[in-house]
């Protein structure tokens, strides 16, 4: 498995690189990085073969797009697949008055949610002009979960669907926009929009892991079957999966709880008697699934984003993936990497 292998988007004319450089951090996601830094990690992910690269508005409000932007100029757009979302409209804003959450020095823009006709629109068409760009290859319907809109969660999703989503179909159809879908934190509020739309994709965040197999139920049958390519992030469950279960370990962006310390706890033994560090395991299981066409990830340094592609092409053995399941950490019915079964 190498982060430069590409793979089909299930029906689409798309051909994504195992590996995604997801441009999170560039938008200054926790902290602040330099602009130098941003081109250096983009220049870095091409070196290394990457040709899938996966932004949003939200990042940074427009920063992570245009930095992006930027850093692809020269390149010959036919080489990569660039993906963003909708469903924010920026607007310029006093960045005193801007709310910008966990993202530190952001572009002076504000971001309000807007899952109407016009607003997906407005949308995509300033995505363009931020990412220099005169089509874009995926876009996903951003954020109609839960996790983003509690109570509102179910409206916003209606929103979402019977007029947002319109706009997407008519983009595709214009060939403004390759293949749309939905980019959400919940498999079952993923499961619901792939039901209700003529979705291409969809990306998942943090919900097949080595923590959480629940999508193996019905979301990847679901999508496997009906030939929509996923792509997943959030694999190492925002931290724990890649540090392992230590202290100050995070779990869904936030402090991982015992149970969760515990289960990584036991996975991580077992790859440390086989010799295989947990982030390479937690790799290359995400990567497995024949529905899973790439891993979006999101590095803050280069050698974060060596050790990931390194992670991919480490030999796992066999039997590490047996006692995981013997273990009752890995579902019979979870693939495993090819080679290993």
């Amino acid at each position: 498995m190498r982060a430069q292998h590409k793979r089909p988007l299930g029906r689409t004319p798309l051909d994504l690189s195992t590996m995604s450089f997801g441009a999170t951090l560039i938008g200054n996601f926790m902290r602040p990085i330099s602009d130098a830094a941003a081109v250096e990690l983009v220049d870095q992910a091409w070196d290394l073969g990457l040709r899938t690269f996966d932004t949003a508005p939200l990042y940074g409000h427009g920063l992570s797009e245009l930095r992006l932007g930027r850093a692809l100029q020269g390149r010959t757009r036919a080489d990569y697949v660039l993906s963003t979302k909708a469903g924010r409209v920026l607007t310029p804003a006093d960045p005193a008055t801007i709310d910008s959450g966990l993202w530190k020095d952001s572009a002076p823009f504000a971001a309000a949610f807007d899952y109407s006709y016009d607003g997906i629109m407005r949308s995509v068409e300033d995505s363009l002009k931020r990412l220099l760009t005169d089509h874009l290859d995926i876009v996903y319907m951003h954020d109609v979960d839960r996790y983003t809109h509690g109570s509102k969660q179910p409206q916003m999703f209606r929103q979402a669907v019977d007029e947002g989503f319109p706009a997407l179909v008519k983009l595709r159809d214009e060939g403004v926009v390759t293949a749309i879908g939905f980019g959400v934190n919940e498999a079952d509020v993923c499961l619901a929009a792939v039901k209700e739309t003529d979705s291409d994709c969809v990306l998942l965040a943090g919900r097949y892991t080595l923590l959480e197999q629940e999508p193996l139920d019905d979301l990847l049958p679901t999508c496997e079957s009906r030939g929509i390519g996923v792509v997943l992030g959030g694999v190492y469950n925002s931290g724990i999966l890649a540090t392992g279960p230590r202290e100050g370990a995070k779990f869904n962006y936030g402090p991982a709880p015992e149970d969760v310390m515990d289960r990584a706890g036991r996975i991580e033994a077992i790859c440390q008697r086989h010799d295989v560090p947990l982030p390479a395991a937690a790799l290359q299981f995400a990567a497995s699934h024949p529905a899973v066409t790439s891993i979006c990830l999101g590095s803050r340094t280069p050698e974060q984003q060596q050790n990931s592609a390194a992670f991919l092409e480490l030999r796992i053995p066999e039997q590490l993936w047996q006692d995981l399941r013997q273990d009752g950490l890995l579902r019979p019915d979870a693939p495993i990497p090819a080679g290993s079964d």
